[in-house]
């Protein structure tokens, strides 16, 4: 078993209640590409029937949690039916890299390096960057660095944030990554300090800070821009924090073809599909997000190569993210 799977015992757990409806994979080269996905229905389907239609290949979608999936995979291991994981978050991916083909040079090099794995097992689909999102109507200073959201005096009571979602608690394992685990208990305690209002998610965040209920958020840039879509958000904006910290984090969705996988073609076919010009404007037009081979831009966002995000390997974070999760909890923030 490798490094990266002996840190996710607690995976296991998690996802455990998927077992039931996982069988073992089998030789026949004409069942369908078995696609376990992190990425919500919702978001994705139509891209995948868009695959389908223009490939011919036939593809069965499972869907769950990107941490639920990657416990799965784990507990399944050789015996998966799986052949492609679409994930939400490099956390999920590193957590199963071990299960993972080596993808070609041809496919890992159409992405910036700092959004893939080091190892070439997973490649980075799509982008989501962390903002500080913000009541336009706030008379408060903006912050320069991540530090200055919990040490401004200003935004005490102020402050929205989701100390148990996955993209706050990659954002965690990220700051563990480029602080070390002591410092960043330092800045979480100083969070919980600053008593900030607790969600369960990213968006009922920016549809708070939005109504005026609080000031301003911690989230994922593309929340604001699906208000909008919906006809709301125009008292909200997002400020993409400049210092070069975890403040602007980048991180990819993306996918790993398995290594058990009877169609491995077909997977190569899938993840090609996924940075294909019509992917990437799927992801910039529909969910809202960066293209990451820079085929689309969406004009409501700043360029990607403008933002000033943190020089960190991404495929540390599956390796912290238990430790992530325990130093909330010992600030005080859950």
């Amino acid at each position: 078993m490798g490094a990266h799977l002996k840190r996710t015992t607690s995976l296991i757990l998690a996802g455990s209640i998927l077992l039931a409806a996982c069988g073992n994979g089998d030789s026949d080269s004409d069942a369908p590409l078995v696609i376990y996905s992190g990425r919500s229905e919702e978001l994705v389907e139509p891209l995948i029937e868009d695959f389908e239609t223009q490939t011919g290949i036939s593809v069965e979608v499972r869907y769950s949690g990107s941490t639920e999936l990657a416990a799965t995979l784990i507990a399944e291991g050789d015996g998966t039916d799986a052949d492609v994981f679409f994930a939400q978050d490099p956390a999920s991916l590193g957590a199963v890299k071990d299960l993972f083909l080596t993808l070609p040079a041809s496919t890992l090099d159409q992405v910036d390096a700092k959004f893939n794995d080091t190892d070439g097992k997973w490649v980075g689909a799509s982008g989501r960057v962390r903002v500080f999102v913000y009541d336009k109507g706030t008379t408060n200073q903006l912050p320069a660095t991540i530090d200055d959201v919990v040490e401004n005096p200003e935004w005490v009571a102020q402050l929205g944030v989701a100390p148990t979602n996955g993209s706050f608690l990659a954002f965690v394992s990220a700051m563990i990554v480029e602080r070390g685990e002591s410092a960043t208990l330092d800045w979480l305690k100083k969070l919980a300090a600053a008593q900030p209002t607790s969600f369960e998610g990213n968006s009922p965040i920016v549809t708070a800070v939005n109504a005026g209920e609080i000031e301003a958020g911690l989230v994922n840039h593309y929340y604001l821009l699906r208000l909008r879509a919906e006809g709301s958000g125009q008292n909200a904006e997002n400020w993409f924090i400049p210092a070069g910290d975890v403040g602007s984090l980048v991180m990819p969705a993306g996918a790993g073809i398995l290594a058990a996988t009877d169609r491995p073609e077909a997977a190569q076919k899938f993840v090609d599909f996924l940075l294909s010009d019509t992917s990437q404007q799927y992801f910039v037009d529909d969910t809202f997000e960066y293209s990451l081979t820079g085929a689309a831009q969406n004009p409501q966002l700043p360029a990607l190569e403008e933002i000033n995000s943190p020089d960190i390997d991404l495929s540390e974070l599956a390796d912290n993210l238990d430790t992530a999760t325990r130093l909330v909890s010992e600030a005080g923030l859950v």
